[in-house]
């Protein structure tokens, strides 16, 4: 099935809010979670290196796209959100269910495997709880200047601020982006930024809730990555975690070099238990 011939189905995640789900591909389920700033639309590059081998169901994470929205915004919450969605998969597909999960939707999908008991395998890209969050912190008045260029209407300023002063991305990362179909989604969920960022600062990693995720973890790192993100110390909290370093990669290498990507997941989730 090519990337373009999906099926949405909605689901309804414990608060009540609906998640849009788009599903294409054959073979076992793998749920794919989007970091910030986009929808769905974020995985067309991929997905058609990951479709001849999984049941690829993207979601929408609350907030953009086919998925609603809740009064106030907490990661609880998004948690929640995909633990639903795995959980409805798990049903349908009659099997547990792999998990991968980019940048803040990695520290979704972090939350949602101390949920559930139907993940078996959990893929985070540079996407977990920060050990230090003091180290994220946006310098002062950032936020504030984001929300700003939002009340003046400028939400393509707050998208390439954030990218290219919060999250240092380079001009190659920042233009591959926005030569993607997703651009204009990510244009769209900028009102999501600061809520998102002000969640993750608070979000301290918590080495006994990692004690209890003990499906196997691959933690992907880029060789070029701009930030710190210990996923020495993740690694160590797991019960059954490897970091694998993509070689001359930062933050977006499953845009800029999808096949890369997508033999790294294909690899891991193929080994036998």
């Amino acid at each position: 099935m090519p990337a373009t011939d999906v099926a949405v189905a909605q689901v309804v995640s414990r608060d009540g809010t609906e998640i849009g789900v788009f599903t294409s591909g054959t073979g076992p389920p793998l749920v794919l979670v989007h970091g910030g700033l986009g929808d769905h639309t974020r995985w067309d590059v991929l997905r058609p290196s990951l479709e001849p081998h999984f049941t690829v169901h993207a979601m929408d994470r609350r907030g953009r796209g086919a998925s609603g929205d809740g009064p106030d915004h907490r990661l609880e919450r998004e948690a929640e959100d995909v633990a639903a969605v795995v959980e409805a998969v798990a049903d349908r597909s009659g099997s547990a269910v792999a998990v991968y999960g980019h940048s803040y939707g990695g520290l979704c999908a972090f939350g949602a495997a101390t949920l559930t008991s139907r993940i078996d395998r959990l893929v985070l890209y540079e996407g977990w709880p920060p050990v230090d969050p003091a180290a994220w912190a946006a310098p002062p008045g950032f936020l504030e200047r984001l929300e700003e260029l939002l009340a003046a209407g400028d939400r393509e300023a707050v998208l390439e601020t954030f990218l290219r002063e919060f999250v240092q991305m380079s001009d190659r990362e920042i233009d591959a982006y926005r030569d993607q179909p997703s651009w204009q989604g990510r244009v769209a969920a900028a009102h999501t930024i600061v809520r998102e960022e002000r969640a993750f600062q608070e979000r301290a990693f918590d080495p006994e809730a990692a004690a209890t995720i003990t499906v196997p973890a691959l933690l992907l790192v880029g060789e070029d990555q701009s930030l710190d993100w210990q996923g020495e110390t993740v690694r160590d909290a797991l019960p059954d975690a490897r970091i694998r370093v993509l070689e001359g990669q930062a933050h977006t290498a499953d845009i800029v070099a999808p096949e890369l990507v997508a033999a790294e997941l294909l690899t891991f989730l193929s080994e036998q238990p």
